[in-house]
């Protein structure tokens, strides 16, 4: 993708979507944003200002589901590609709120195709997620893009339904090309600590709770389960720096124009880490032992999903550049400098930019 193209990112104040965008605007993109706040802030896209020196192009408070507001977001500015990240994303809301995750993140997708066929624009990135793969972990080992999808909860389903339909729409309208990168667990936050994971109430991910526990706003960690058939007992799961998750996505857009229809990638490091290990490489990051305890595991949740990352390792030559202690030691910097997300003062750091 050339940088004088015009990149709609969807969800660009969420987790991934900020820091994505701080990696296309490093790399001269020009970018327009849309995302509906309900997961996010607006202080991020400043800050993703005050990080890369540059601005993005606009900005817009939009549901992706609503059809209209979107159309007039790509006449406005002549969109040429997307990046799609908007989405509601925790598994265990899902298993409370499936009829709401469906609406989202399916309704959500079809609404942004329907509007994309009518802008005559058809290179799309796609965020997907490993958990599609579901059921397939049971039985340990990495796990490669051929890997049966066996979802188990409404979260990993809704991603593997709009895999589907995007696959669907690259087989009969040709034009179509999309990548859809299968990231397996997104942790850590920006090196300056300005950005970072702010999950709204409870966090249903390991490494937000973790950095909690860690700044003083949770007692301890829970830990979902010591029965697995895994080393220590607890899930293992293939975690990798937001970073280069970031970069990876950069790396998509780049790739779009050498792809035919509808193609899916593992995005991970190919090694797995379990929740204990996770806890104490945080507790070592932030120099003490951080307290947990074992309660009952988590409906939907299985014991190993680790990436095979062969494909995109060949193909387009990505690999993962941080490792734990990395992910641990970033995610802490930005805990420390924001103990309640994005609701305080800037940290002082931006003072500097």
């Amino acid at each position: 993708m050339r940088p004088s193209h015009t990149t709609l990112v969807t969800g660009g104040a969420g987790f991934i979507g900020s820091h994505t965008c701080v990696e296309l605007l490093n790399h001269g993109c020009e970018l327009v944003v849309v995302d509906d706040y309900s997961n996010s802030a607006r202080q991020v896209l400043e800050r993703v200002r005050a990080i890369t020196g540059r601005t993005i192009v606009a900005d817009y408070e939009v549901d992706i589901r609503d059809r209209h507001a979107l159309s007039a977001v790509f006449e406005r500015h002549g969109i040429d590609a997307v990046i799609h990240f908007a989405a509601r994303k925790a598994v265990g809301a899902s298993m409370r709120m499936p009829v709401e995750y469906y609406d989202t993140n399916v309704g959500g997708t079809t609404a942004l195709l329907s509007v994309m066929r009518e802008q005559g624009v058809k290179d799309l990135v796609f965020s997907s997620s490993c958990s599609i793969y579901g059921e397939a972990g049971q039985g340990g080992g990495p796990l490669d893009e051929h890997t049966p999808v066996r979802p188990t909860n409404p979260y990993a389903a809704s991603k593997a339904i709009c895999e589907r339909i995007l696959a669907d729409v690259c087989r009969l309208c040709p034009e179509f090309r999309v990548l859809s990168l299968r990231y397996f667990n997104p942790v850590g936050a920006h090196p300056s600590g300005l950005l970072g994971e702010v999950p709204s109430g409870v966090p249903d991910n390991l490494m937000p709770y973790v950095s909690q526990v860690a700044v003083g706003r949770r007692t301890h960690v829970n830990v979902f389960g010591d029965d697995y058939p895994t080393a220590d007992g607890t899930a293992v799961r293939d975690y990798l720096h937001v970073m280069d998750v970031a970069e990876a996505h950069r790396i998509a857009l780049e790739h779009l124009a050498d792809t035919e229809g509808f193609r899916a990638y593992n995005i991970g490091t190919g090694k797995g880490s379990s929740v204990l290990q996770v806890i104490k490489a945080f507790g070592e990051a932030c120099e003490r032992q951080l307290p947990y305890r074992i309660v009952a595991r988590r409906p939907g949740d299985v014991a190993e999903l680790v990436a095979d990352v062969t494909a995109v390792q060949r193909e387009w030559g990505w690999r993962p550049t941080q490792d734990l202690p990395a992910m641990c030691r970033d995610a802490w910097k930005f805990q420390q400098l924001n103990p309640f997300g994005y609701r305080t003062r800037e940290p002082k750091e931006m003072e500097f930019q």
